[in-house]
């Protein structure tokens, strides 16, 4: 490992331990295939549509295990490999390589994925079988509703199975046709047992999203990429809600989208510590909610 990782995994570590932890649990971290990873880091640095034409240098653009070695060097106890399709007839094949890739990395959460299509169903009851512990959803990449009736089924099945979704569902750092609020209300109103885990606390709309949450006892909201000096260059969470944020902090998660970040990993941390929101809520962020969740 570099000095530059050494000394940054030592800041992470100092971050947990001041909180008394064992380590952290990241809910929204990324691998999939390598070629399919690429192409994402290529469209981020391209600058494509979908990142709302932000510079986005990709910090940790490194081959998978050498990632996979420092989320364990940062004490992350626990991550996920989301992935997700954008296309139909992708995601059964997506979901065959984060098994394997599960099995060949214990500490990484056995995460499968979903699109509108004929078989999801089928294959999302598969992966339920082959002990998928969370699912992700990307309905702005994916540019579908939540709430089509080819999902209808697949949302019952993990309500029933309690399997908590991450959905990337918020219109930021681009808006999708179907993101935003709206689409989601709908899918809860039919599924209100769904454990959806809205991505990047639902920017912009956090206020909407917060809304949601405070209805809905089983949804929760990860911090990815929220109050960082990035993302609040452009998407600022508005000061006033804080309190609402503060009382949900129980069903608030640490997502932090490494490796696909244009900054260090401890400032996603540092920029949470900052909040002024005390380190029992910290606590609950960093770890305990997820480990619960998870029943790590």
């Amino acid at each position: 490992m570099s000095d530059h990782h050494a000394a940054e995994a030592g800041e992470v570590r100092r971050f947990w331990g001041r909180l008394g932890l064992p380590g952290l649990v990241d809910v929204h971290t990324h691998f999939m295939p390598e070629r399919v990873l690429n192409k994402v880091w290529d469209y981020f640095e391209a600058q494509g549509p979908l990142t709302g034409g932000l510079a986005w240098p990709i910090a940790y653009r490194k081959e998978e295990t050498e990632r996979a070695a420092l989320l364990r060097e940062f004490g992350v106890r626990a991550f996920t490999s989301m992935l997700y399709p954008h296309k139909p007839g992708m995601a059964r094949w997506l979901n065959g390589w984060a098994a394997d890739f599960a099995c060949r990395t214990p500490d990484c959460l056995h995460t499968a994925t979903l699109y509108p299509e004929q078989d999801v169903e089928a294959y999302v009851g598969e992966a339920v079988e082959a002990g998928a512990r969370v699912f992700k959803a990307h309905v702005q990449v994916g540019a579908y509703d939540p709430a089509d009736e080819l999902l209808d089924g697949a949302w019952g099945l993990l309500a029933e199975a309690g399997i908590p979704v991450v959905i990337h569902c918020g219109s930021g750092p681009a808006p999708g046709k179907y993101t935003g609020p709206e689409p989601v209300a709908r899918v809860l109103a039919r599924h209100p047992r769904l454990r959806l885990v809205v991505a990047h606390l639902g920017m912009p709309e956090y206020q909407d999203f917060l809304g949601l949450a405070e209805r809905h006892p089983e949804v929760r909201l990860d911090t990815t990429m929220a109050f960082t000096d990035f993302t609040e260059g452009f998407m600022p969470f508005p000061r006033g809600a804080l309190p609402r944020l503060a009382a949900l902090g129980d069903r608030v998660l640490l997502g932090s989208d490494f490796p696909n970040i244009p900054y260090p990993y401890v400032h996603q941390l540092q920029a949470l510590g900052r909040l002024g929101l005390g380190d029992d809520w910290l606590r609950a962020v960093c770890h305990d909610n997820a480990a619960a969740l998870f029943g790590l």
